[in-house]
C-alpha cells in the first residue's frame, strides 16, 4: 500500500499508518485442585500494520473477510480499543494522545441498534441529547430536528418496539449525529434488514455524506459497498491489500467477459474452444486469453476485448457445432470477482463483514 503519511492536509478525515493490535488470551489447561491451571497467553493479531486514509466527505468502504481485522479498525478508529503500534488520525485528531477530543468528532454505529426499546423515538433523541450534555430545551430541540431529518416525525412519539428494522437503524443514525458529528463509522449498519429497510439506509447515509460527514463503512453486502463508497480498502489479515475506487478494483480483475453455460457437460470442450478464439490477452488482442471452466456449473467464461462481435462469433460458433446453449451472456466484473481475487475465496464463504 501506499502510506500518505500523517503530515498530509486536511483531505483525509481519517488516517492510519502501520496500525497493530494484538488480542491476548489466557489460556488454561486441566484441572488442578478443582481450579483451572494457567497456561500461556494466546495472540492473536487483528492488525497488522494496517494503512488506511478516507477522504474528507465521502463514503469509504472497508471490506474483507470474517476475521480479517475490519470490526477491530473502526473500534480503533472511534477510540473503543487501544492499538499497540503505528499512528492514526481522525478529523485532524491523534487518536492515541487526545481520544476525548476524537470522541466529540465522531459518531459510531455498531452492529446492533443502541436504541431503548421501551422508550419512544422521541425519548431516546431526547435522552441521547442529554447524556451529550445538550440539557433539556435543546436535546429537546434536536431530536425534533433530527425525527424530520430521518423521515421519523410520524413515528416519533410511538415506541420503539412497534419500529421495522429500517426505522430502528434509522433512528440509531439519527442518535449517532446528535453532536453534528465530522466523521460517522458504521460497522454493519444494514445486517438483518429487508431489502426496504437497506434502502432507507442508504438513503439516509448519502443524505448525511451530502451535508458534508464523512463516513467508514463495513459492510457483509458487496453490492452496499459498491452503491455506496466512492472508495474502498480491502483488508485481509489485518493489513490493507487493495485500495481504490469500486470500478478500479473491478477493472483490474479484467474487463467485459462472455459466460457460456452448456446443458451438457460433454460440450463443455466445445465451449472452451470457441472461447478460447475470442478471448483476449495481455494484449487486448484476441486469442491467447484464459478460459475458465467450472465443469460442475457447466460453465466456461474468458475476457473480451470486443464485447458484442465476440459474444456474437461464440453464439454462431457453437450454433453451428449443435451444442445447446443454457445460457450466454457479456458479464462485467463484480466486487465478488475482487473478493474472490485477492482473498481467495467469495465473499459468501467467509462472509465479508
Amino acid at each position: 500500500m501506499v502510506r500518505r503519511g500523517l503530515s498530509a492536509v486536511n483531505e483525509y478525515a481519517v488516517r492510519a499508518e502501520a496500525v497493530r493490535k494484538t488480542y491476548r488470551q489466557k489460556k488454561t489447561y486441566g484441572e488442578k485442585g478443582g481450579r483451572g491451571e494457567e497456561g500461556s497467553r494466546a495472540e492473536k493479531r487483528a492488525l497488522d500494520g494496517l494503512d488506511l486514509a478516507v477522504r474528507a466527505g465521502t463514503i469509504h468502504g472497508l471490506l474483507g473477510p470474517n476475521g480479517a481485522g475490519k470490526t477491530t479498525a473502526v473500534r480503533v478508529l472511534a477510540t473503543l480499543l487501544r492499538f499497540d503500534g503505528g499512528r492514526a488520525e481522525v478529523a485532524g485528531v491523534d487518536v492515541a494522545r487526545d481520544p476525548r477530543a476524537v470522541r466529540s468528532r465522531i459518531g459510531f454505529v455498531g452492529q446492533y441498534a443502541a436504541v431503548d426499546e421501551g422508550l419512544t423515538g422521541r425519548q431516546n433523541l431526547e435522552m441521547f441529547g442529554r447524556l451529550f450534555h445538550l440539557g433539556g430545551k435543546r436535546a429537546a430541540s434536536r431530536a425534533g430536528e433530527l425525527l424530520a431529518r430521518f423521515d421519523l416525525v410520524d413515528a416519533g412519539d410511538q415506541g420503539v418496539g412497534t419500529y421495522s428494522g429500517g426505522m430502528r437503524r434509522r433512528l440509531d443514525l439519527a442518535a449517532s449525529i446528535i453532536l453534528a458529528p465530522r466523521v460517522l463509522f458504521l460497522d454493519e449498519p444494514t445486517t438483518g434488514l429487508d431489502p426496504r429497510g437497506r434502502g432507507e439506509v442508504w438513503d439516509a447515509v448519502r443524505a448525511l455524506v451530502a451535508d458534508g460527514t464523512t463516513v467508514l463503512l463495513t459492510t457483509q453486502y458487496l453490492d452496499e459497498a459498491d452503491k455506496l463508497a466512492s472508495r474502498i480498502t480491502v483488508v485481509d489479515r489485518g493489513r490493507a491489500i487493495a485500495d481504490d475506487t469500486p470500478a478500479e478494483l473491478k477493472d483490474a480483475v479484467g474487463g467485459d467477459r462472455i459466460e457460456v453455460v452448456v446443458a451438457a457437460a460433454s460440450d463443455l470442450p466445445a465451449a472452451v474452444g470457441a472461447l478460447a478464439r475470442v478471448a483476449a490477452g495481455g494484449d487486448g488482442g484476441r486469442g491467447g486469453g484464459r478460459v475458465e471452466t467450472d465443469e460442475g456449473e457447466r460453465r466456461v467464461h474468458a475476457p473480451v476485448s470486443d464485447r458484442v462481435a465476440a459474444l456474437t462469433e461464440v453464439a454462431r460458433t457453437l450454433q453451428d457445432q449443435g451444442v445447446a446453449v443454457e445460457d450466454i451472456g457479456l458479464r462485467r466484473p463484480s466486487l465478488d470477482d475482487v473478493f474472490l481475487r485477492l482473498t481467495g475465496q467469495r465473499s459468501e464463504e467467509r462472509g465479508a463483514a
